[in-house]
């Protein structure tokens, strides 16, 4: 399994020849310019929720790439009126897909679209793909919730939002890392306007002192588990 960092949210994950696109939010992100959109693949697009810095995107993606957007039902139906092949879920369900098992799992969070109307509720995933097993939180803060999640997948990597403001931040985050039982993290949603910027030093560090890893990945490096 291969994920790439797009910048803010947006992950690329290889399962052997299949693409899956995670909250497409590039071409509006000016630290993610030299990343171009139109060489991205995807086979699918996880959407955690309808905010315009997750879903930006996908509308251009899916219909240049034939993609299926794999997301709540509301969301699910709105690229639906769009033509574009959809897979809805909701929380708790989980479809094994060609690429691996998807649970779409709870998120607190908030979720409506660019011009306000409702896009359901956040949610995250937990994909269990090519033998690895791996939880994307979305926007989130702690939850009680998470704990639920080693019930049914031992985690190799946990991606966690540590921008702080409008989700967690990385105390936060280290309590999700017990929760979740996975101690090697990627972060996401840091860095890409003022509101999340974050001091990357001081975060590895408190990680590291939790006896904990966590990744800080530059827009378009990869890493493979």
């Amino acid at each position: 399994m291969k994920i790439t960092f797009y910048g803010h949210a947006a992950l690329g994950i290889q399962v052997e020849d299949v693409h899956v696109l995670v909250d497409p939010f590039i071409s509006g992100n000016e630290k993610a310019s030299h990343i171009d959109i139109e060489a991205i693949k995807a086979d699918y697009i996880l959407v955690t929720h309808a905010h315009q810095d997750h879903t930006l995107d996908v509308e251009r993606i899916a219909k240049r790439t034939g993609a299926i957007v794999i997301s709540n039902a509301e969301i699910a139906g709105h690229f639906a009126k769009m033509d574009i092949e959809t897979h809805p879920m909701n929380h708790g369900g989980s479809w094994d897909f060609e690429f691996g098992l998807v649970k779409y799992v709870n998120a607190t969070h908030s979720s409506s679209f660019a011009d306000g109307s409702y896009g359901g509720q956040p949610g995250g995933f937990v994909i269990e793909g090519e033998h690895k097993n791996i939880y994307i939180a979305g926007d989130t803060g702690l939850t009680m919730d998470m704990k639920l999640i080693p019930l049914f997948t031992k985690l190799d990597l946990a991606i966690l939002p540590i921008g702080d403001n409008f989700t967690m931040g990385i105390e936060e985050a280290i309590y999700v890392s017990n929760f979740v039982e996975c101690d090697k993290v990627l972060g996401y949603h840091f860095d890409t306007f003022g509101y999340i910027e974050i001091d990357h030093e001081n975060a590895k560090k408190q990680f590291y002192n939790a006896g904990k890893d966590l990744m800080l990945l530059e827009i378009g490096e990869s890493i493979e588990l």
